[in-house]
């Protein structure tokens, strides 16, 4: 004798969503002008904007992805910023 079968079926499995590799500079406030760069072999990743030519770079490690630079730069202008006005 045989079970009877289930139901309930699994969830069709999803994939995962990609991440964003252009933005929009803190600067000039352009969209999709700022690119980011990882130099893995350098392990050194820099975003820079396209229209007002401003860049940044930061140390990186294996596990970085575009967005971790970008805000970076993000949290590095508000701790410039943030410092300026105390």
């Amino acid at each position: 004798m045989g079970k009877r079968k289930s139901a309930a079926k699994p969830a069709p499995r999803r994939g995962q969503e990609k991440l964003a590799t252009v933005f929009s500079c803190p600067f000039c406030n352009h969209d999709n002008s700022v690119e980011c760069r990882m130099d893995r072999k350098s392990l050194i990743g820099e975003a820079s904007c396209r229209i007002c030519l401003e860049t940044f770079s930061t140390p990186i490690d294996s596990l970085s992805d575009p967005i971790d630079v970008y805000s970076d730069w993000i949290d590095e202008c508000e701790r410039i910023n943030g410092g300026a006005d105390a």
